[in-house]
């Protein structure tokens, strides 16, 4: 099993290319078995949960090829529908595989998908993507571990109000809104960007779609999508990990590729711990302002909140800032396995039910630790990068799913890091 050995204390320095945003590309990718015509979607990162997407997408019988001279250009092709179930094999490896349901069901009228897996986070149940689509008009029931939907006269549009945000339910139902007969209205709709980006998309595609950005969506739809072309947009989750450990190792970095726009939230909480962050010309410079960075508390909210994708990046950070800071998390119940890791390597946090109090300490020290999710492992590389000495970061299989080339970015910043297997 792979593993990360990092020799810590060296401030980052240089530029990082930021990729497509991986929770945008799912949806998207998601989006082509509407359509009878190719989507071509490009600024696609190279990552292990779009590979996994693609082998889900192929079994559905979608023609899936990359552009000749550009890798990260993908055309995918519905134009036969070969199968509506979605094995519990290729489910269990990654929730986003949830977002083919409401696709399949309004192109087809049948739908047969596995209850998700993927990173132990949390439940995150599906209940509100179910409902969302007995609103409009599916016949809904659990067998046998899988969700059977059926429609076999079509969607209709109706009035959809969710008890709280969901970014997978409104992206569902987003898409499955846009072969129902008539209008629909998804009200606390989540209002994250990738959401935004499905919408621009599908607008492509034929699609009518007002009040893209806000949490009231109202869908007009059609009969039948078209093909279209669409570019990704920047991994805003990439965009903060980078930002963080730069800040956290009191470095320079410039990030090219990628938009401030989309960190509003983040970029409030690193200002106020003495981070800068500047856009100039399409490029995102951070630094530290002082020597020392200062405390600050901390809520994870739906966007433009603070994403509960960067709160386990933000811990080493706050870990070693000066004083006391509190982090809730109000996302998902399990998002601190991280916690013990960090106390290894002497950062100074207790956990209270849903928050964490954290104390500052001058240094943490590397240690051999391990990951126990996507969010969580790159954590504790940022960690191991702020850290003095040698931190070794195993079970780190799940960094492939959401960073790209992360090891060979970060050495080219003049981080001290390797990854090595097993026998290395």
């Amino acid at each position: 099993m792979d593993r990360i050995r990092i020799f810590g204390g060296l401030p980052l320095e240089g530029t990082i290319a930021i990729g497509g945003a991986k929770n945008a590309a799912l949806p998207l990718m998601a989006a082509s078995l509407l359509c009878e015509e190719s989507l071509v979607l490009s600024n696609l990162p190279e990552l292990a949960d779009i590979a996994t997407m693609e082998g889900l997408l192929s079994q559905h019988g979608v023609a899936i090829f990359r552009g000749a001279a550009e890798r990260r250009t993908l055309h995918l092709n519905a134009q036969r529908i070969a199968s509506t179930t979605a094995p519990y094999d290729l489910v269990r490896k990654m929730r986003a595989s949830i977002l083919v349901l409401g696709p399949l069901l309004a192109r087809c009228g049948h739908a047969r998908v596995s209850l998700p897996g993927g990173c132990a986070i949390g439940t995150r149940p599906v209940d509100l993507h179910l409902k969302g689509l007995e609103r409009l008009g599916a016949a809904v029931s659990l067998e046998d571990g899988y969700i059977e939907a059926r429609a076999p006269r079509g969607l209709k549009g109706a009035e959809i109000v969710f008890a709280t945000p969901s970014v997978g339910a409104t992206e569902n139902l987003l898409m499955a809104a846009a072969l129902a007969e008539g209008e629909t209205l998804l009200i606390n709709a989540a209002r994250e960007p990738e959401i935004g980006d499905l919408a621009l998309c599908l607008q492509k595609m034929g699609a009518g779609i007002d009040g893209i950005g806000s949490d009231r969506l109202r869908i007009s739809g059609v009969k039948a999508l078209s093909g279209a072309e669409h570019s990704i947009i920047p991994d805003r989750i990439e965009t903060g990990t980078y930002v963080i450990a730069a800040a956290a190792t009191g470095g320079r970095l410039f990030l090219t590729g990628t938009r401030l726009d989309l960190l509003a939230g983040v970029a409030r909480a690193l200002e106020s711990a003495g981070v800068s962050l500047t856009q100039k010309d399409g490029v995102i410079e951070v630094s530290r302002r002082s020597r020392a960075l200062s405390s600050f508390d901390l809520v994870t909210e739906p966007y433009p909140g603070f994403p509960t994708d960067l709160q386990a990046q933000m811990m080493p950070l706050i870990a070693i800032a000066e004083g006391a800071s509190v982090i809730t998390e109000t996302i998902f119940e399990n998002r601190f396995m991280h916690v013990p890791e960090l106390a290894r390597m002497g950062a100074d946090i207790a956990v209270h039910g849903a928050s964490a109090l954290v104390r500052g300490v001058p240094r943490l020290k590397g240690a051999p630790v391990m990951a126990t999710d996507l969010r969580a492992s790159v954590s504790l590389v940022i960690a191991g990068l702020a850290a003095e000495g040698e931190t070794v970061v195993n079970r780190i299989y799940h960094l492939d799913r959401g960073y790209e080339r992360l090891e060979e970015k970060l050495a080219a910043c003049g981080a001290r890091i390797e990854r090595e297997s097993d026998g290395a």
